[in-house]
């Protein structure tokens, strides 16, 4: 039974493990750039922040705050024509990336930010009384010092970003949400359906270890 079983779904689930993992990499790598300018701006832009801008930070959370509000399923429709003109396709692996960016970038800005806020203020007062410039005390100050707590939201962003991968498997992104329910919830195959559980928790796991691990590491407080 098990060797029927493997014989018909190991590819597939190789397969879609592989997708899962682009879509989820891919899409929080490009998140995470965008979001950390976003958080960084919004950071010092606060009105105790380095530089206070009120109106620009009120603008600025107000679009995070709106990205952050919309449902992932919802947000994946409605981007649909912009994301095939983008990419080519609105279905796949690569048409279910701008939409996690685009839902992903909020949600690391915001957690970028608090990082941030988390940041001694005597580190940030030292490197000001060094003459140091704005950017130069985001790079060799707030940044390193918040790094271990960057981390640790790295593993809950890339989480989330799994979870949305598998609502996205509804419309035909691919992965282990599409096998899922191609296979799980269309055919009846329980096999295919807790096999793909399984995987899920596994990266969850692993995704978690791993960046824990590297928080220790980069931590020297």
């Amino acid at each position: 039974m098990l060797n029927d079983f493997l014989a018909e779904f190991a590819p597939l689930l190789i397969q879609g493990t592989i997708d899962t993992l682009v879509m989820v990499f891919a899409s929080t790598a490009v998140a995470y750039v965008l979001g950390t300018v976003l958080g960084v701006v919004l950071h010092l832009t606060a009105p105790d922040g380095l530089r206070p801008v009120p109106a620009l930070n009120a603008v600025l959370g107000w679009v995070v705050n709106i990205g952050r509000s919309l449902p992932f399923i919802i947000l994946l429709i409605a981007l649909m024509p912009a994301t095939e003109a983008l990419v080519g396709t609105s279905t796949g692996v690569a048409g279910v990336i701008p939409p996690l960016v685009v839902a992903t970038a909020p949600f690391v800005a915001r957690m970028v930010e608090q990082s941030l806020a988390e940041v001694n203020r005597d580190t940030v007062e030292a490197a000001e009384a060094c003459g140091a410039s704005v950017p130069r005390i985001v790079f060799s100050a707030l940044l390193p010092e918040a790094l271990p707590s960057i981390v640790r939201g790295i593993a809950v962003t890339l989480i989330a970003v799994l979870g949305y991968t598998a609502i996205a498997g509804a419309v035909g992104a691919g992965g282990l949400g599409d096998i899922a329910i191609r296979y799980g919830y269309y055919r009846y195959e329980d096999g295919a359906m807790i096999a793909t559980v399984v995987l899920l928790i596994a990266l969850v796991q692993l995704i978690q270890s791993v960046c824990n691990f590297i928080a220790r590491k980069v931590d020297h407080r």
